[in-house]
């Protein structure tokens, strides 16, 4: 028995068995022109395997390339597009600089770190208060999902005065509303699970389940 196992490895496993098949046995044919029009038949086909390639612009020419790729860029024919090359694949990909400066504290994130120095680098005024104040809160928000008791408003301006070393501080006379840290839990899991809650009571009650007749 001939066990996939056992196969030759699939180039590209969307087009499947017989369209690598059919292009290794066109390499085969001497005649060039005879060549081409087989891999001609051979795209029309690739593309009913895949019609989503219809919604491209360029989808005939990435059918062709996909010709070239399964065939191991060996095919020489008359090509409507010119044919790409094994080391344009092989372009190793830009690298994404990543940021290596550990985090203060680990429960606000990097976002939190960011925009805090973000707004450090501001100049002082009206504008930046407002965003210090609305900083501030979303800081609170983040401490409570990670610490289920609740947070004083002291400790979310020393934190914010941490973060920045000193150069951000709320503005004076500044208070926060309270809230209860499993409050704010609650409500940040269940907008995960896409279920909002509004007013008392058990509003997600489980539907009794009919009898069923035989």
């Amino acid at each position: 028995m001939d066990y996939n196992t056992q196969r030759e490895k699939l180039i590209m496993p969307e087009y499947g068995r017989y369209v690598q098949k059919l292009l290794q046995k066109v390499k085969t044919i001497p005649d060039k022109e005879k060549r081409s029009e087989q891999v001609r038949a051979v795209v029309h086909a690739m593309g009913i395997l895949n019609p989503q390639l219809r919604d491209m612009n360029d989808f005939k020419h990435k059918l062709w390339d996909h010709v070239f790729v399964i065939s191991n860029f060996e095919l020489d024919i008359e090509a409507p597009f010119t044919p790409p090359t094994s080391e344009s694949f092989r372009i190793a990909p830009n690298r994404i600089g990543l940021e290596d400066k550990p985090l203060k504290v680990n429960y606000y994130g990097r976002n939190i770190q960011n925009m805090a120095e973000a707004l450090a680098q501001r100049k002082p005024g009206a504008d930046r208060d407002e965003m210090v104040k609305e900083l501030a809160y979303y800081m609170r928000k983040q401490y409570l999902i990670w610490n289920k008791e609740s947070v004083s408003d002291q400790t979310i301006f020393t934190d914010l005065s941490m973060l920045t070393k000193g150069r951000l501080h709320v503005p004076e006379g500044f208070k926060m509303d309270e809230v209860q840290g499993e409050q704010v839990r609650q409500a940040y899991l269940q907008s995960r699970n896409g279920q909002i809650r509004l007013g008392g009571g058990n509003r997600f009650k489980k539907r009794k389940k009919k009898p069923q007749k035989f």
